[in-house]
């Protein structure tokens, strides 16, 4: 399993439904192909918490050690992945909904005054809920709350969602509106930098990708795109391109006949020892223990 999204990065699960546009799900990274679920964003808000284990889950250039009982805020379209920690399964519940179940439509005071200046926020694309700050303990069980009712569905359960919902962002605005900066154009241009990046990446991936060329995508220098993708991804741009392409390559370990080779060439790698050195670093097996390990 791998979180399906366009060559933008964008992630076409739908949350929920139109009457109701609400998801709780229930998962473990062990349930992703990579032991990780991979970039991606969506226009939602996601509660992600934290149900057994531990994980690392990155938002923008942060990332968070999220443990069992603890649960983080990542705001709509911010880019997100999450990692095993220490290779140890993590079952976590993202509950995924659409802001205007807070605000109801665009000119409302809820919208102007509480939560367009969060949404828009780079400075607010995440709150880690560790129980450090004492309203913590409230919105992490408004969290716990809402996954109840989910689950059970009691009458007229959908009000109930709401009111903990509004509840929810009442304590996050309370604690964190002063610290809702408004985005530069600057940031924002700088993310669409990124998703033209990312989008280029998925397209590409399996070719000889130059720096020039991407550079040239984004109408920066080679050295100003390098430095502009490690600030906004704190992942270095050669460092980005090795990983997707190893977790493309591993369609090919799985589910097909091709040999090591083969897997490597078609996803990038033109070198199959290089590759073997790539994936070893990245995985910490090589292609054909991993492979072994997927036909156990």
């Amino acid at each position: 399993m791998q979180i399906i999204t366009n060559n933008a990065g964008k992630e076409l699960k739908k949350h929920g439904n139109n009457a109701f546009p609400f998801l709780v799900s229930y998962e473990r990274l062990s349930g992703y192909e990579t032991g990780s679920f991979l970039w991606h964003w969506h226009p939602e808000i996601e509660l992600t918490y934290v149900k057994k284990g531990e994980m690392l889950y990155k938002v923008n250039q942060n990332t968070f050690h999220l443990k069992e009982g603890q649960a983080l805020f990542g705001n709509a379209n911010a880019l997100h992945a999450g990692y095993m920690y220490q290779n140890q399964d993590c079952q976590y519940i993202p509950v995924t909904f659409d802001p205007k179940l807070i605000y109801g439509f665009s000119g409302s005071a809820l919208f102007q005054k509480y939560t367009e200046p969060i949404l828009r926020s780079f400075s607010l694309s995440a709150v880690l809920l560790d129980f450090s700050c004492d309203w913590h303990q409230d919105a992490v069980e408004d969290i716990r709350q809402m996954i109840r009712l989910d689950s059970l569905h009691p009458p007229m359960y959908e009000f109930e969602i709401i009111a903990h919902l509004q509840h929810f962002w009442k304590v996050l605005c309370s604690n964190t509106l002063a610290q809702a900066a408004a985005p530069s154009v600057q940031d924002e241009e700088n993310y669409r930098r990124i998703r033209r990046i990312m989008s280029y990446i998925a397209e590409h991936y399996s070719e000889k990708i130059l720096l020039d060329d991407i550079a040239n995508l984004i109408h920066l220098s080679p050295s100003e795109c390098s430095r502009l993708f490690k600030k906004c991804m704190n992942i270095t741009l050669f460092g980005y391109i090795q990983e997707y392409r190893i977790e493309q390559s591993l369609d090919y370990l799985e589910n097909s006949s091709c040999s090591i080779t083969e897997a490597g060439l078609l996803s990038g790698f033109s070198d199959s020892n290089y590759y073997t050195k790539v994936f070893t670093k990245i995985k910490g097996c090589t292609p054909r223990q991993y492979r072994k390990k997927q036909e156990l």
